[in-house]
């Protein structure tokens, strides 16, 4: 049964991943996304297989590499692509689609109802994220498009799939056997980092063990009890802190517009929690839309 602790400990996560930005900026070398995505999985996930001393069972590989790969190879990959090929907030805005794309595959693979407030908290959110991020002179490129699209089917299919794939081991050890897998898939990706300060490698530490081995168990945890559309939801809260931290930190500037658009991303995490995560939300839910 999801309780508000779950709801909290699991909204930690993408609140920790709205730090990516400042970190990437502050402390690593630019240049080599793809191999700081490899060196923020793959240690991690030892580390923890070292800890829990369990691999898969042989039945469970090809599940474990497939969930590896949509939750951190193939998502982190197509994310870089669209960062690249688009300003910052329209990469994000494009990215913010997930929680929508979640309600549906949850649909098709778990047999969840689709709520019409679950879509309505998912699409006041991403208004919220494009109203917080979006500028009036930002441009599209298509195949920047396609790769943000892509990366959000990618964590969306990730999310769904961890819900409906449980092994009989623990949380620790499933998010071990994932961060291990999606950095392996990492691997012939990116050419070598340049020699590391120790500026560099305490920004990669964080980045492994607060931003990934932490962050992705608390996630993985709440995608097992709170339910798919309201979970994703929460994904929201990474852009909110990204702009909150480049306030604080970067003394960058913030809008009314912008306030106005953190305003509404709160709102659609409160709806979605309150009106599809917790116990009896179903009831709470005025409207469910058979498909199918």
């Amino acid at each position: 049964m999801t309780s508000r602790t779950d709801i909290l400990l699991t909204a930690i996560a993408p609140a920790i991943w709205g730090s990516t930005y400042f970190v990437t900026v502050a402390f690593l070398p630019d240049g080599y996304p793809l191999t700081v995505s490899l060196l923020r999985a793959l240690p991690a996930g030892l580390l923890l297989l070292l800890f829990v001393r369990r691999l898969p069972a042989a039945g469970w590989y090809g599940r474990i590499f497939l969930l590896g790969a949509l939750n951190f190879t193939i998502f982190w990959t197509l994310l870089f692509v669209s960062a690249y090929r688009l300003p910052g907030g329209v990469a994000a805005t494009v990215a913010s689609v997930q929680p929508l794309i979640v309600i549906f595959f949850a649909r098709a693979a778990l047999g969840t109802p689709i709520r019409l407030l679950a879509v309505f908290a998912a699409a006041l959110g991403i208004a919220g994220v494009a109203t917080l991020i979006l500028t009036p002179q930002a441009s599209l490129d298509p195949v920047g498009v396609a790769a943000g699209l892509g990366a959000a089917l990618s964590m969306a299919g990730g999310t769904v799939l961890t819900r409906k794939w449980k092994p009989p081991v623990s949380l620790l050890t499933f998010t071990a056997w994932q961060l291990t897998a999606g950095g392996l898939l990492l691997l012939p990706l990116e050419p070598p980092l340049p020699d590391l300060t120790a500026r560099h490698i305490g920004g990669l530490v964080y980045l492994g063990l607060i931003g990934a081995a932490l962050t992705y168990g608390l996630w993985f945890r709440g995608v097992a009890r709170i339910e798919p559309s309201a979970v994703s939801v929460l994904g929201f809260l990474s852009p909110l802190t990204a702009v909150f931290l480049g306030w604080v930190l970067l003394d960058q500037s913030l809008s009314v517009l912008q306030m106005m658009g953190a305003a509404t991303i709160l709102i659609s995490v409160w709806i979605s929690q309150n009106g599809v995560g917790l116990p009896g939300a179903g009831k709470r839910a005025s409207k469910k839309v058979a498909v199918g």
